[in-house]
């Protein structure tokens, strides 16, 4: 990680994109057909939308949610990225993806979080597949400290309450699977309980960010 944010330093400098071609805020990473538990393929549309497309260079770069690196490689001129993993389905996937053009004075990132996402298609019938929990609009590097917060949450598999513990003061929102707020608390430096209690049985995606608006989320499931 810490050769990843000295990449975004060096190329803070790449913030114009060149006249006629798309920007940074246009671009959002797409979970391709045939995502299954231990495998995931993501499309890049920098591909095509940056040009010339033979010297883009994408960086990605995989993490769980204790910041360990899953998966970190540099594709050149490549729109697809694939990547087998042993993360279970009750947790998520943190995803970086840093789009260098030097040609274009392009240079874009991109940050998410990959999910295991159970769909209704009739009634009683469902799909599985991994998703992105926002929508991953490219920002221009330069302008997002990326640092990692420090905090610990007990357990990701909760009934009646979530128990979190954290060095910082933290502001913390909790999501349903759809993505809609469902419940928001400020976090301090002494161990917190949030009562869950009053949500139903299901998936929730816990957003915590400090005073200088690094975040990170993880995923819970409420029995």
């Amino acid at each position: 990680m810490k050769k990843f944010l000295l990449t975004l330093f060096i190329v803070a400098g790449l913030t114009q994109t060149t006249q006629g071609q798309v920007g940074c805020d246009d671009m959002n990473l797409i979970v391709n057909v045939g995502s299954i538990e231990d495998y995931v393929n993501i499309y890049h549309p920098g591909h095509y939308l940056i040009s010339p497309g033979e010297d883009n260079v994408i960086t990605w770069t995989i993490t769980d949610n204790q910041d360990n690196i899953i998966i970190q490689e540099t594709l050149n001129d490549e729109a697809i990225f694939a990547f087998n993993h042993n993360i279970p389905t009750t947790e998520t996937m943190n995803v970086s993806a840093t789009l260098i053009n030097e040609t274009a004075e392009v240079a874009c990132l991109i940050q998410d979080v990959l999910f295991w996402e159970e769909t209704e298609v009739v009634p009683g019938a469902f799909t599985y597949s991994w998703a992105f929990l926002y929508g991953n609009t490219g920002t221009i590097l330069g302008t997002t400290d990326n640092q990692l917060i420090d905090f610990e949450i007990t357990a990701t598999v909760i009934d009646t309450y979530l128990e979190l513990r954290s060095s910082e003061d933290l502001n913390m929102t909790v999501y349903d699977k759809t993505g809609r707020s469902v419940k928001k608390r400020k976090i301090t430096t002494q161990t917190t309980r949030v009562p869950m209690d009053d949500m139903p049985s299901g998936v929730y995606f816990v957003q915590l960010s400090n005073a200088k608006n690094n975040s990170q989320t993880i995923k819970v499931v409420k029995k």
